[in-house]
């Protein structure tokens, strides 16, 4: 096997003892691959972070849902988020009791919320609204809220979930309702939430809502935690150099932080961050094949089975990825080109790299796609009714597959 350009992969020896070409062979393109190395180097990271006695971690488990990956995760000593029923049930699955799973809720039935009540796990509400139909429901118990203090960050307009163009979170103004609420319905308020967006790399904007939250903390007595959020972002463009967020000088800023409010507060508070893309995202990759190469009136195509229904975020939030070219014989690319590289469905929008500049490529060669394990496959549909893929976990030694493609049996299965 020929790596074209794969620096990337091989700076951090993802595929390790596979090859790349016998685990499409065996299990089908397209295909997603994890490394277990990495997935457990990312959740050292985040735990060794943060010197601060009460600091805890929660995987926001909507990146990547995967059963395998899970166990993995909590063997890490992580504890979960949830945001449905499902993901309870999977967190479960994995080995998560009701006391490491929080559930982050948005716009919820109260069906769901008796779910929530009925495993015992601590409930979010982010309405003023949902916060009257909990405790109508449930008199005399305990949750938290989400609160939107006007700060927001994220790559893309579509995952800023902080500031004034969101439907996320109680703002400041509707403090005196909640307080009634909670009075007249006997709920003890444990925590206060946040998310200010996703996939930032430097500090400010996090640190900035950090302290416009510990303003919210102040206005209520007796809390047991505060959470953060998420959003830590990695470097999608590592193939030019993109640097990583400096998590020391972070970590050092937040464990300030927590200190000093904590001793204004007069009480150890538990602190909480929701990393979801940073645990998994470069532990994953997506693996395609080339299939078709042809130019329409100056652009050359370069046509995959990477379409849409199986990474849909560069269709959906135009998400860049570096992406790595192998070839299974010794034919030499002439130069390098700017090429489309799009997918198997049909939409305008199903393109994966655009104008992007890559050594010649050839049928048959496959497209690996970094930094997938985030958002990849809990993205994946059957648009189409076209096949989910298969994924593989590199486990050192020997891989295993941790779920396996779909089938045709599987599009029928549901229907009655």
């Amino acid at each position: 096997m020929i790596k074209l350009n794969g620096t990337v992969t091989d700076g951090n020896n993802f595929f390790e003892n596979t090859d790349p070409f016998d685990l499409i062979a065996e299990y089908g393109s397209p295909l997603y691959v994890y490394n277990e190395r990495l997935l457990r180097e990312n959740c050292r990271l985040l735990k060794n972070f943060c010197p601060y006695p009460q600091f805890q971690l929660h995987y926001s488990v909507k990146a990547n849902a995967n059963l395998s990956l899970l166990r993995i995760i909590r063997e890490e000593g992580l504890r979960v988020d949830a945001m449905s029923p499902g993901e309870i049930v999977v967190e479960q699955a994995a080995g998560f009791s009701s006391g490491e799973i929080l559930f982050v809720s948005n716009n919820i039935s109260d069906t769901e919320m008796q779910f929530v009540h009925d495993k015992g796990i601590l409930m979010s509400v982010d309405s003023v609204s949902q916060l009257e139909r909990y405790a109508t429901l449930f008199p005399d118990s305990e949750i938290f809220i989400r609160f939107n203090t006007g700060i927001g960050a994220g790559h893309h307009e579509k995952v800023v979930t902080g500031g004034k163009n969101t439907k996320f979170g109680v703002t400041p103004d509707a403090i005196p309702a909640v307080k009634d609420i909670l009075r007249r319905y006997n709920i003890r308020l444990k925590g206060i939430n946040q998310h200010i967006g996703s996939l930032f790399l430097e500090k400010s904007p996090y640190m900035e809502s950090v302290e416009s939250i510990f303003e919210i903390a102040r206005q209520f007595d007796d809390l047991d935690f505060i959470d953060f959020g998420g959003g830590f972002g990695v470097p999608y463009h590592k193939q030019e150099g993109q640097g990583a967020l400096d998590f020391c000088d972070m970590g050092q800023a937040l464990a300030a932080a927590m200190k000093n409010f904590s001793n204004e507060y007069g009480k150890q508070l538990t602190y909480v961050i929701e990393p979801g893309r940073f645990v998994v995202c470069e532990a994953g990759v997506l693996i395609g094949t080339v299939h078709a190469i042809k130019e329409n009136h100056g652009t050359k195509y370069v046509g995959t089975d990477l379409g849409l229904n199986t990474l849909m975020r560069p269709a959906m939030y135009d998400a860049f990825h570096d992406v790595e070219v192998y070839r299974a014989t010794e034919d030499v690319s002439a130069a390098y080109e700017a090429v489309t590289i799009t997918g198997n469905i049909c939409e305008t929008g199903d393109i994966l790299a655009k104008n992007r500049l890559m050594p010649e490529i050839f049928e048959n060669d496959l497209i690996c796609v970094l930094d997938a394990g985030a958002y990849g496959y809990s993205m994946a549909s059957n648009y189409t009714c076209r096949l989910r893929p298969a994924e593989y976990l590199i486990t050192g030694e020997r891989g295993r597959l941790i779920r396996r493609r779909d089938t045709f049996d599987d599009i029928l299965a549901a229907y009655v």
